[in-house]
């Protein structure tokens, strides 16, 4: 492949869209204000843009995500400027969700890429879950209007409740609440418990679950 050709195949695309796809695995967002990104995630920009960690809760993110020494969630940073900046994270694909004024969905909070600052959110942690990872599972609810971009490893399955997942394989979920059990009857052979054991179950008739053919560890 030529130079030219190679530049034309892989440019950004021209739009004014604030969350944009240039591929599976990389968000395009087109700031003119201030929007919120997973620290880390900014691979590229172009304008005059600065970014600013807001990893503490005592930051200006109220009680966004906890401490990233403590091993939990994510620290987040505001993106505040004009212009444009491309985020991904470790090759995982990229979602788009547009949340209207009466929409609502709690993601898990390693799983948060970006979101715009319109957005109205609250942290939450699931104890329950304290077997299964230090300290529970940390999750973020955020209400709409506005856009909302998750990754996911490899293709997502969105299911629809009853259903039970795996909270490692769990990314988000809209219009239901889990209940997280424990099945005993889920251990390897080999006498040691499986990862399994621990089970969101989702109820109700509304709603969807978001899922990836993928454990998080």
């Amino acid at each position: 492949m030529d130079f030219e050709r190679f530049k034309r195949t892989h440019a950004p695309t021209d739009s004014q869209d604030t969350f944009q796809l240039e591929n599976s695995y990389t968000l395009d967002v087109a700031v003119d204000g201030t929007i919120m990104a997973k620290v880390g995630s900014m691979i590229a920009y172009t304008g005059d843009l600065s970014f600013t960690g807001k990893a503490s809760a005592e930051g200006g993110i109220r009680g966004f995500l906890k401490q990233a020494a403590t091993n939990e969630g994510t620290p987040i940073m505001a993106v505040e400027g004009h212009g444009h900046v491309y985020l991904a994270d470790h090759q995982k694909k990229v979602q788009i969700l547009e949340l209207g004024p009466d929409d609502s969905v709690s993601v898990n909070g390693e799983d948060v890429l970006a979101f715009e600052s319109g957005l109205s959110y609250e942290i939450d942690t699931i104890d329950s879950l304290a077997g299964a990872f230090a300290g529970g599972l940390t999750n973020v609810y955020l209400e709409g209007p506005g856009r909302l971009a998750i990754t996911t490893h490899g293709d997502p399955l969105v299911v629809e409740p009853p259903v039970s997942t795996d909270p490692s394989a769990t990314v988000a979920w809209s219009g239901t609440t889990p209940a997280v059990e424990v099945n005993k009857n889920l251990s390897d052979m080999i006498g040691q418990e499986s990862g399994e054991r621990f089970q969101m179950n989702f109820t109700g008739g509304d709603g969807f679950v978001v899922v990836q053919p993928y454990e998080e560890r």
